[in-house]
């Protein structure tokens, strides 16, 4: 125990490093898959069949596919393009993230009564009006707790960044590992960052929570 808390404190400038861009990654990931869910929610929803076949492949290939075969896909995709580590990451875990995420919203969008719906057309409003006005907040805010979820998952997901190299929490764990020999050591060490990390989500998603459920 000695040893763990000397390494600890010792490398805890370069911990802090590498918790920051997985914060990063992981941040600006779970924002662009928010994006590609609604969007592949909305065309699984929308009724027209050439669109929800669009959404359903899109879901089955995630689903039926590694996350780290996509990430690489994205990788040596974007390589000519000159695109960087971190956004390859960053696109690979909102592609894959995305497709769990839209399936959440889905469920949650049909789970409201359709006399929502049929309120807001009756003041006047559009469907997309009403969509985002009426059905959209109360969609979020049931979402919520399985999105929650989702975003942890993708937090611990971004790990695999390291086996393209990314500066992130798990690459610097093997690096230092592979140099010192002692990799039981270092592992110890980025799990109890990975626990800041998911205790710092959970507590962001567990205030949106209390300050949705305020207007029930």
């Amino acid at each position: 125990m000695v040893h763990f808390f000397q390494e600890f404190v010792d490398t805890f400038d370069i911990f802090l490093k590498g918790m920051g861009w997985t914060f990063l990654v992981t941040f600006v990931s779970v924002l662009i898959a928010l994006v590609i869910g609604l969007f592949f929610a909305i065309l699984k929803i929308s009724g027209i069949k050439a669109l929800e076949w669009i959404a359903n492949t899109y879901i089955f290939v995630v689903r039926g596919t590694p996350l780290i075969a996509q990430i690489f896909i994205f990788y040596f995709g974007l390589a000519s393009l000159n695109i960087s580590d971190f956004w390859s990451v960053a696109m690979g875990l909102a592609f894959h993230n995305g497709a769990y995420i839209a399936e959440i919203l889905r469920g949650s969008i049909q789970s409201i009564d359709k006399g929502q719906r049929e309120a807001g057309r009756s003041l006047g409003m559009s469907q997309g009006l009403t969509m985002r006005r009426i059905i959209l907040p109360q969609a979020f805010r049931r979402a919520l707790p399985p999105l929650g979820n989702q975003f942890i998952i993708a937090l611990k997901d971004s790990s695999l960044a390291s086996f393209i190299g990314m500066y992130e929490l798990f690459n610097v764990a093997t690096t230092l590992g592979s140099n010192n020999f002692d990799n039981m050591t270092y592992l110890l060490i980025v799990s109890v960052y990975y626990l800041v990390l998911v205790y710092l989500f959970t507590f962001i998603v567990q205030r949106l929570e209390k300050r949705m459920s305020i207007s029930d």
